[in-house]
């Protein structure tokens, strides 16, 4: 079982030096990218990565040159090669490489590279819940394209870490509304009512998000409110958590410094929590 990487047809080890100089997702972060988890061999959820994908490569004019049945059998490929059965797949699509002109450039063909690595849920943390900072929303208004442009999000997550918190939760200042994570969606629980921001262009359409909203928390019989709201309307919730692929779904029991209900991970939080895992076990199994 080892690490592998596959560039543009083939399969490669992570070290091998592939990327060319003038590629523009190297130079201008002119790309998009997806991850994907791996259990029990399978990859969960894929179609739904899939159609972000092609959502993200339609939005920054990116030619889309492979079908989601070649991407699909390329994820396998990995697996197999790598031995890795519970892990991620992290694919990235660059534009080309053309001489740099911040323009588009003609007749370049876009590269694909991806990765396979191992990776453990982080089942000790969604028992006790983590501590996420509060920080302004940085980022352009374009969030909605999972791009390769990740500085903000870089930065917000830094913050959180140098405030020893696990995760930076987002707020545009103009409005003194909350976003989403640095690398996750954000929720709260008020009056067993489930909030999260709307889907616009504010915000990342996350996968985990979209099994909640779609899949589980209908079959639950739960209430779901797609409306903004304040820092100061979160620190005051019953409880809240946060969710990503790597994620699943994450209690958050501290927000800015102040804590999220009893400080404990909530009743409505593990009730997702169970059901999402119970979701990955039946599809991968």
């Amino acid at each position: 079982m080892r690490p592998l990487g596959f560039f543009d047809g083939r399969i490669v080890e992570l070290d091998e030096k592939i990327v060319a100089m003038e590629d523009r997702g190297h130079q201008f972060g002119d790309g998009i990218y997806e991850a994907t988890r791996i259990y029990n061999g399978k990859c969960f959820q894929l179609k739904r990565h899939l159609d972000r994908c092609v959502h993200s490569l339609r939005e920054l004019k990116i030619p889309i040159v492979y079908t989601y049945e070649e991407l699909e059998e390329i994820h396998y490929s990995l697996i197999q090669a790598s031995g890795i059965t519970n892990g991620f797949i992290y694919f990235q699509i660059t534009r080309g490489t053309a001489p740099r002109e911040h323009g588009f450039p003609k007749n370049v063909i876009p590269h694909l590279s991806m990765f396979i690595r191992p990776m453990q849920t982080k089942t000790e943390l969604q028992a006790v819940g983590v501590k996420c900072f509060l920080t302004p929303d940085q980022r352009w208004l374009r969030c909605d394209i999972k791009s390769l442009n990740l500085l903000g999000n870089v930065l917000a997550k830094q913050a959180a870490h140098d405030a020893k918190c696990f995760e930076a939760v987002m707020y545009r200042e103009d409005k003194n509304l909350i976003t989403e994570g640095s690398s996750s969606n954000f929720f709260i629980v008020k009056d067993e009512v489930i909030w999260t921001h709307p889907i616009n262009n504010l915000i990342l359409k996350g996968i985990t998000r979209t099994i909640l909203l779609e899949d589980i928390i209908p079959s639950l019989n739960l209430t779901i409110l797609e409306k903004a709201f304040s820092p100061e309307f979160a620190q005051k919730a019953d409880e809240a958590f946060i969710t990503s692929t790597s994620l699943e779904v994450m209690p958050v029991i501290s927000l800015g410094g102040k804590i999220i209900g009893d400080g404990k991970p909530g009743k409505i939080t593990q009730k997702l929590q169970r059901a999402y895992r119970e979701k990955a076990h039946q599809e991968c199994k």
